[in-house]
Parts: C-alpha cells; structure tokens; sequence
C-alpha cells in the first residue's frame, strides 16, 4: 500500500493505492482543534490502520511535514508531549507491518495526493474505489500512551555516575 495525506483547516485527507488499481480515499474530520502537526500524526495513523484493516504488509506512507516524517524515522527528538504520544503510538501501530517506509514529501512536490484526491473524486467505475469519510470526536491519542520519567537519585546513580564520568 501506498498512502498519502492532504491537510485542510479541520480535517486530512488519506489517500492509499493498492494492487490491481485499488484507490481508497479517507477524509478525517475533526471535532477538536488540530495542529498541523497533530493532523499529520492523525492522517498517519489513520492510514496505517486502514492498510492493516485491509491486510497490508508493507507500507509507504508519504507526509509533507519534514518534523513528522524527521519524528518517525528518528532524526529529530519528540519534545512535546502530546506529540510524543502520537509519536509512540505511529511506533506502535507499525509494529503490526512487515515494513513501513516513511518519506518526506516536499509541499512544492506534494501534488500527487492533490492529484489522487482528484482521481478518486472521478475514477472510473470499472476501477476498484472507495470514499469514506470519518469524524474523529477527539484526538487518536489518550492520556495514558506516554509517560514522562523523572530521574531521581537511587542505589544505581553511584554506579551510573562512576560508569559515565569515572566518579
């Protein structure tokens, strides 16, 4: 499967192409205010819990946000914490594929999903296409999917302390 997203102010839209012409396009709503960032995490996990809904194996998922793509494939930190439980939980739903690519997608070079969004708006019907809309009341992820540990002083910090500085 291959899957792309395209933002507008309160919703995305997924875009997954399959095998044998396969077009499947998923427009997200959402009922609560949604940073960019926040709808690129949601566009992502809703792409990949559709593919894995459908039986995929291996996956391309195509984003046009450089920090969400940097995130994912760990070459930039998660500071935020409501970004580390996206974060944490994308990491999660990707353990259930064979393989997931993620690529960055310059905005400028981001017309494919404009473009898969128009096709699926006016595919044939001899194509095997699908449209469904999704209203998401409140964000993908909950609460409890990250926590924060703080470091304190226990038996081991003498140790750690002699093993990193020599102290």
């Amino acid at each position: 499967m291959d899957g792309s997203s395209n933002k507008t102010a309160c919703g995305t839209e997924v875009v997954l192409e399959g095998p044998r012409d396969l077009l499947i396009e998923q427009a997200l709503q959402f009922s609560f205010k949604a940073t960019n960032n926040q709808a690129e995490y949601e566009a992502i996990l809703a792409g990949l819990n559709l593919a894995n809904d459908l039986g995929a194996r291996e996956v391309a998922c195509k984003s046009d946000s450089q920090l969400v793509v940097g995130q994912i494939k760990g070459e930039f930190e998660v500071n935020e914490p409501l970004l580390q439980r996206y974060y944490h939980t994308v990491r999660n739903v990707m353990t259930k594929f064979d393989t997931v690519a993620v690529q960055l997608i310059p905005r400028e070079e981001n017309e494919r999903a404009d473009a898969l969004s128009r096709l699926a708006s006016t595919k044939k019907q001899s194509h095997h296409r699908s449209v469904v809309q999704v209203r998401l009341a409140q964000s993908s992820v909950g609460d409890a999917e990250c926590m924060t540990i703080t470091e304190t002083h226990t038996w081991m910090t003498p140790i750690t302390q002699y093993l990193e500085h020599g102290t």
